[in-house]
């Protein structure tokens, strides 16, 4: 018996070109690879994903400004405490101001801790304001202290006598010692005390200090 050998030769086929998928800085690169000798096949392309897109979209300045305009009309509607129409223009706008800022457009306020330097300027400066901006209109003061310092209770007694304005006086809580001194101070026939409110009233307390010499002559 003889013997054979069959030999199978395989035909030359293209080579499929192969896709692969990297990303790089934000953008995702698809390539094709393939041979060399087929210059019709795109070396690279470039694609922009659509959720870097996303991310880096600018935010919407209109939206934003729209909201906060509605932000600013429901608190003025809120806290409705004064009228614009009465206010002068160049005081700040009703959005932008504190509490103590909105009870000085009432011309009140308001001496709730002890008297003390810092209080006394704060105080004194507000009684100047208001009485340049409407000498003709009351000022209320209302008082809430336990007392403190004689020099500076006595700064507000005097800048409450330079006020052409008439200030009256209302307690609340408490006003003991310079405090009850500052609420009989008040304008005469408008002094005011709540019913649940205290009122005390001592001599006042004092040092002498100097050489002995002065002391004893």
């Amino acid at each position: 018996m003889e013997r054979g050998c069959l030999t199978f030769t395989a035909a030359s086929v293209p080579p499929t070109p192969t896709r692969s998928f990297f990303n790089y800085g934000g953008a995702v690169f698809n390539h094709l690879s393939g041979p060399t000798h087929h210059p019709s096949i795109p070396i690279s392309t470039i694609t922009t994903s659509s959720s870097i897109q996303s991310r880096r979209r600018p935010l919407s300045v209109k939206a934003s400004s729209q909201s906060l305009s509605t932000s600013r009309q429901t608190l003025s509607n809120n806290w409705d405490v004064s009228d614009y129409s009465a206010s002068p223009s160049w005081l700040p706008r009703f959005e932008e101001l504190d509490t103590t800022n909105m009870l000085l457009r009432q011309r009140i306020i308001f001496l709730g801790s002890q008297v003390d330097d810092v209080t006394a300027d704060f105080i004194i400066s507000q009684l100047l304001f208001l009485d340049a901006d409407d000498p003709k209109k009351d000022i209320k003061l209302f008082i809430n202290s336990p007392g403190g310092s004689v020099t500076a209770g006595m700064g507000i007694y005097d800048a409450m006598k330079l006020c052409k304005a008439d200030v009256s006086t209302i307690c609340l809580g408490l006003a003991a010692s310079m405090g009850a001194f500052l609420l009989a101070s008040g304008s005469k026939g408008k002094r005011f005390c709540m019913p649940n409110a205290r009122v005390m009233i001592h001599q006042p307390l004092g040092t002498a200090g100097g050489k002995v010499s002065t002391q004893i002559t």
